[in-house]
């Protein structure tokens, strides 16, 4: 039987990756005391839950301070009786607030003498025991509840027990590189299709910048070595990690990091299943 915990802080989408997994089939409960987690993965062994796809549940910031606190000793308790995972979810301060101010909603740690900004910050540090042990951190600035659902399923639902949840992710540095990346690679050395002005407007999808690429020994060389280290190094990352996120940056996130993207994805789905790609920059902002 598969536990998956959602956490991290309020306004980061727990309540639709939760949604999706139960969705999916999952046994879901939201907003579970801390302190119940370790009864709770006992009970769940019992033969009338052992037809379900998972249980999902929620532990957040509505917790006592003192329950998250222990949090790391009652998840050793749990994993003693089923295997368990942490999804954490965050997102930028700006971003927090502005999805706070939109919904009108009250954040759980703000009152008469805390206001939005320090309550988000607090959560943080409220939530730091949790975040720790995060098997994947999915930062959703950029997300919008259709594309964190679907990453939810893409990456946690429909993983297979054995098997890794490999993600390649494009991005630019001017926008920051993703605070939810494991490994972080460099393309900006490459020749970069910006400078043609006939292939300016497009992107790394786009059959003349592919032919650009395709045609760039250096750009070549750099895909072989990417694919070689992580050819070499994938089976030691399986073995005690269910999530890996490569994360590959070019300045502007369009064109080089792209190109990468999807041609490591397309040798890498071939021997993982749970292959996945997301263009950071493609989305709004």
């Amino acid at each position: 039987m598969r536990l998956v915990i959602i956490s991290g802080r309020s306004g980061s989408g727990k309540s639709t990756a939760l949604h999706a997994l139960e969705d999916e089939g999952f046994y879901c409960i939201d907003n579970l005391p801390a302190g119940l987690l370790g009864p709770l993965a006992t009970q769940m062994q019992q033969d009338n839950y052992q037809g379900l796809k998972g249980i999902a549940v929620s532990i957040d910031a509505r917790n006592t301070s003192q329950d998250l606190a222990l949090f790391p000793s009652v998840l050793a308790s749990a994993r003693q009786h089923m295997e368990c995972e942490i999804i954490y979810l965050d997102a930028k301060r700006s971003t927090l607030i502005k999805r706070f101010s939109e919904t009108r909603r009250k954040h759980p740690l703000s009152n008469n003498d805390t206001d939005l900004t320090e309550a988000i910050d607090a959560e943080k540090v409220l939530l730091a025991p949790i975040a720790d042990l995060a098997s994947l951190t999915i930062d959703t600035s950029d997300l919008n509840l259709y594309q964190l659902r679907a990453t939810v399923l893409a990456r946690v639902a429909r993983q297979a027990n054995t098997d890794v949840s490999l993600l390649f992710m494009s991005f630019g540095y001017k926008h920051g590189i993703p605070v939810d990346a494991d490994l972080v690679f460099d393309v900006r050395c490459l020749p970069n299709p910006y400078w043609k002005q006939e292939l300016r407007a497009s992107t790394g999808r786009d059959l003349p910048v592919i032919e650009f690429l395709d045609n760039e020994p250096e750009v070549q060389t750099m895909y072989a070595d990417i694919r070689d280290f992580l050819q070499k190094w994938l089976p030691s990352f399986k073995q005690n990690r269910r999530y890996l996120t490569v994360a590959i940056g070019c300045t502007g996130g369009q064109h080089r990091s792209v190109y990468l993207c999807e041609k490591l994805q397309d040798n890498f789905r071939l021997q993982y299943e749970n292959t996945q790609v997301r263009h950071r920059e493609f989305g709004e902002r």
